[in-house]
């Protein structure tokens, strides 16, 4: 699976931003995905995980109540939807796929290249 995401930019605090990841190659529907994201000089950290068929999502508590992930497996596409943006979600946002049991913890056997997104205070 190759994955590609992007929608990130220069935001508000306060304000939404939309990130997409197209994912093309194997069948994307059979895979489970994430978001994750990596601040300047910190490591990597999980934000959101959704099953292959959409019916389970698990979120970071830092973005629980703000962040929505969805997809749409007949467009091979895996969405964030992030609102009431604060300066700490600044950081390259990056999209994976893999088995569901290890998303959380370690991530996809997928990834793709990150979308910055920078929120101004």
């Amino acid at each position: 699976v190759q994955l590609q995401a992007f929608g990130g930019g220069l935001v508000q605090a306060g304000g939404s931003l939309r990130l997409s990841c197209a994912a093309s190659g194997r069948a994307f529907g059979n895979y489970a995905a994430g978001w994750f994201r990596q601040a300047p000089g910190k490591e990597r950290e999980f934000v959101a995980a959704i099953s292959w068929s959409g019916g389970s999502t698990e979120y970071a508590d830092s973005v629980k109540g703000r962040f929505t992930i969805s997809r749409d497996n007949a467009k091979n596409t895996l969405y964030l939807q992030m609102n009431s943006l604060k300066p700490e979600d600044t950081a390259v946002y990056y999209c994976a796929a893999g088995g569901w049991g290890k998303m959380i913890a370690t991530g996809g056997h997928y990834w793709g290249k990150g979308t910055l997104v920078t929120v101004s205070s």
